[in-house]
């Protein structure tokens, strides 16, 4: 598995430097394991998003179990997210921690617009980017 080449290392002094999947806008990333819990952060402008550091495996799992190409379904947290989707997944109550991976009540949402880029980053999935509808796929 090769990963894209991306900037940064993924810890706090030396995050990654990534693009959302059409490419729109940049945003940084790091794991953060002595976060209680240990989380997967996302820096977007002055925003911090976080999630649980194991959606990284977590995901590559469901998606190497799913076999195929899967939507995104990027959604802000108040939204409903489309069914069959990333997004989906990650908050759904059958998923590995049981309900939302984001950590931050109000900011829980848009896994599926930045969770995905950290996978292709590592070499862990393919990822689309078109303007619209992405997908993505375990490598």
């Amino acid at each position: 598995m090769t990963a894209i080449e991306v900037e940064g290392s993924g810890t706090p002094s030396d995050p990654w430097v990534l693009a959302t999947p059409p490419g729109t806008s940049q945003f940084e990333s790091y794991r953060d394991p002595d976060a209680d819990p240990p989380a997967l952060v996302v820096q977007v402008g002055t925003t911090e998003l976080r999630y649980h550091l194991r959606c990284i495996d977590d995901l590559h799992q469901m998606l190497v179990a799913h076999g195929d190409w899967m939507p995104l379904g990027n959604a802000d947290e108040q939204k409903p997210a489309k069914p069959d989707t990333v997004e989906a997944w990650g908050r759904a109550a059958d998923n590995p921690v049981g309900g939302w991976y984001g950590l931050k009540k109000g900011l829980r949402g848009r896994f599926g617009n930045y969770v995905p880029p950290v996978l292709e980053a590592l070499g862990l999935a393919e990822l689309e980017h078109h303007s619209r509808n992405n997908r993505v796929r375990a490598r």
